[in-house]
């Protein structure tokens, strides 16, 4: 079912993409090129957030190694990064973003496809470490004479730019800080908790245990329409913290058309990913003991192939909203993200609602994951993922709904209670439902 309504969507959206929208050049202003001034150098920045979780009992009449832990105590993520930007020469930038992270998610981060939270990684040893996590090099090349400002931020400098260029990023950088943004759901830091809520939950897209990648990247930047393409390495094993050097089999194309648009004087976005990755990939297929391990059909030459709709619509001054689907073909293991073939997520976030607390958020999402029968059939005969795997699957859409309100306390610092509530935790009808509850502090400067 969710397939048929992703593709349905794929077809409307498409059409609908292509509507008029309203151009944006009126809100520059024009300049000659030779005059424009940069107002910074380079620019710094730093965050931190900590975020707790902790669940109730709930259903559990077995489970195994790749479970969701009916009993456990609480857990926490922490991470810490120094944002740094330089401009070297005119319409280039150099990002260089050290981070530390350290904690570990409920249950070692497995048992559902649209884990909890969306800060913890994968790895066994839950001590802080620190590391690379961005450090790449971008240029801009104008394409008008027309010019606008970008705004200081995190890995970019005060600048002015034209309003049509060329953009081509090279260096290690997150997948998802160029590709599949959103308004109102995309960063757990500040938005939504889950994993299949800070992004499209079925684009496996390609990243190392971290979230991490080396690629290239070349965008058509303009008003109306934006338009990207990447390459980039994958990891050798799935959800591995080493990328594999074997580029020229292992490796994953990602092409994203943005179209802005204005709905009653609203702004509004709709995003078109599609992606395809071939790897050292298992074969659900081809894994039929009992207990299977997808490990032991891995071979060069499996791909991966999928896309996604991603849309942002503004209502008013203080309400937005947002939609995902997302699908990919599911023949071949999951390789980078998280274990989910077909997703559907949808919200709306309030803000500015409260004249003596402008800055305070709140967001209530409802997200649906599923799974591609060979996935679900390896599950049922007791297979293993690197996410999920109960020993045993009576297979249904894993369900989720979550609700948060993000408090301003100060400048720069927020505090943010979190409620997930999920059926069919890594889509077994047998197990569950859950409550969830979290809560974030994050600090920005």
């Amino acid at each position: 079912m969710i397939k048929k309504v992703t593709l349905l969507l794929f077809v409307c959206l498409g059409i609908y993409a292509t509507a008029e929208a309203q151009d944006d050049e009126d809100t520059f202003t024009t300049t000659r090129p030779d005059t424009v001034k940069f107002e910074q150098r380079y620019s710094i920045h730093f965050q931190q957030t900590v975020i707790g979780q902790y669940h109730g009992k709930f259903h559990s009449p077995y489970q195994d190694s790749n479970s969701f832990v009916a009993k456990e105590s609480s857990k926490y993520s922490l991470t810490a990064d120094i944002f740094s930007a330089l401009r070297v020469w005119k319409g280039g930038m150099i990002v260089f973003n050290p981070e530390m992270a350290g904690g570990s998610g409920l249950s070692g981060t497995h048992g559902i496809g649209g884990f909890t939270n969306g800060e913890t990684f994968r790895v066994g040893d839950p001590s802080p470490t620190l590391y690379v996590a961005r450090a790449y090099i971008r240029q801009r090349f104008a394409l008008s004479k027309v010019y606008g400002k970008i705004a200081d931020g995190n890995n970019q400098a005060d600048e002015m730019s034209s309003i049509r260029s060329i953009a081509i990023t090279a260096g290690k950088i997150c997948m998802a800080d160029i590709f599949d943004g959103n308004t109102w759901s995309h960063d757990p830091r500040s938005s939504f908790f889950n994993w299949g809520l800070m992004s499209a939950g079925a684009w496996d897209y390609p990243a190392n245990t971290r979230g991490y990648t080396y690629a290239g990247i070349v965008e058509y930047l303009a008003p109306k329409i934006n338009i990207r393409a990447a390459i980039s390495m994958v990891p050798e094993v799935a959800n591995g913290p080493f990328l594999d050097l074997n580029f020229a089999k292992a490796n994953s194309s990602t092409l994203e058309i943005q179209r802005n648009y204005r709905l009653r004087g609203h702004k509004g976005v709709i995003r078109l990913i599609g992606f395809y990755t071939q790897a050292h990939m298992g074969k659900y297929t081809l894994a039929r003991d009992t207990h299977p391990y997808i490990t032991s059909t891995r071979a060069y030459g499996r791909t991966k192939i999928g896309g996604a709709i991603n849309i942002e619509q503004g209502f008013s001054s203080m309400m937005g909203a947002f939609f995902r689907a997302s699908y990919n073909d599911g023949r071949n293991e999951t390789w980078s993200f998280t274990e989910i073939d077909q997703s559907i997520s949808g919200g709306v976030v309030f803000h500015d609602f409260c004249k003596k607390r402008p800055e305070d958020r709140f967001g209530v999402a409802l997200l649906a994951n599923g799974l591609s029968k060979d996935h679900s059939d390896y599950l049922t005969r007791g297979g293993y993922g690197f996410i999920i795997g109960d020993g045993q699957l009576n297979y249904g859409i894993e369900g989720i709904a979550e609700a948060y309100y993000a408090f301003k306390l100060r400048d720069g610092i927020f505090l943010s209670p979190d409620y997930q509530y999920i059926i069919n935790p890594g889509y077994n009808k047998d197990r569950g439902p859950i409550s969830v509850y979290g809560l974030r502090g994050h600090i920005e400067f």
